[in-house]
């Protein structure tokens, strides 16, 4: 048996997406304005990604929360969260009603 832990997949994915190149560590940022600006340029950025760049970033910080961060402290998953909405306003998007 390997001693080594091994990653989770979706960490893999956070790590090696295809279609971004993130910053190292921007999900663990405690600025959402920063976070969501980082977010907004990788997929401006990207050539290899498959959607617009306001869906790409916007999935990736999704996948992150939904998946990769599930065991995240609260209030790191408040930022995240806030980043959201900071990401739909850097990209002139208004949040949809729910």
């Amino acid at each position: 048996m390997s001693t080594a832990p091994q990653k989770r997949w979706s960490q893999d994915v956070t790590e090696k997406s295809d279609a971004l190149d993130l910053d190292k560590g921007v999900f663990t940022w405690k600025s959402p304005k920063r976070i969501a600006a980082s977010l907004k340029r990788s997929a401006e950025h990207s050539r290899r990604r498959k959607s617009g760049a306001f869906r790409s970033a916007m999935s990736m910080l999704t996948f992150y929360v939904n998946r990769g961060g599930k065991d995240l402290p609260k209030a790191q998953k408040n930022v995240l969260e806030r980043a959201k909405d900071e990401l739909r306003a850097q990209f002139g998007r208004a949040r949809k009603e729910d």
